[in-house]
């Protein structure tokens, strides 16, 4: 287990790497993408969240009250691990399933006021990861930067 552990510490010091590897997009992209799920999930585990429950939080405040797999298709949780996600969320009091009204077989979730609350919290504390991981950036550049994400994330949508 150490030595995996050793592994893995050695795959961020990129400097025994070659160069042909540290300059790769695809290679610079997967570092950055665990950096910010790194920073990201520091700052939620501190309020004794995890990114699963603040992707259910914000799908629920901006989509309003949903089905289960409604909240799967919103936020890219599995739909098998979506029950559990709701499930600690209504242990914490910040969702509630009720029956659907138009079919009782399905739940749909709603926010608590409380939930609301922790919501702002989480926002904030993701605002401010969101601020480390790009302070090496202008305003401009952090602009740029996550409008050229937007492009290569959406260019390949659907591109095999």
């Amino acid at each position: 287990m150490a030595a995996m552990t050793e592994a893995m510490d050695g795959i961020w010091d990129d400097r025994a790497a070659p160069e042909r590897l540290r300059a790769l997009p695809s290679r610079l992209l997967g570092r950055a993408s665990a950096h910010a799920d790194r920073l990201v999930g520091e700052v939620l585990a501190r309020a004794g969240a995890r990114k699963w429950h603040y992707g259910v939080l914000v799908a629920l405040r901006d989509g309003g009250p949903a089905s289960q797999s409604a909240l799967s298709g919103r936020t890219g949780v599995y739909r098998s691990d979506m029950v559990a996600v709701i499930n600690e969320l209504a242990e914490q009091g910040h969702v509630e399933r009720e029956p659907d009204p138009a079919d009782r077989r399905r739940n749909v979730i709603s926010m608590t006021p409380q939930g609301r609350r922790h919501l702002r919290r989480l926002d904030t504390l993701v605002d401010a990861a969101q601020e480390e991981l790009l302070a090496p950036l202008s305003t401009g550049q952090r602009e740029q930067f996550t409008a050229m994400l937007r492009l290569v994330v959406e260019g390949g949508a659907g591109s095999a």
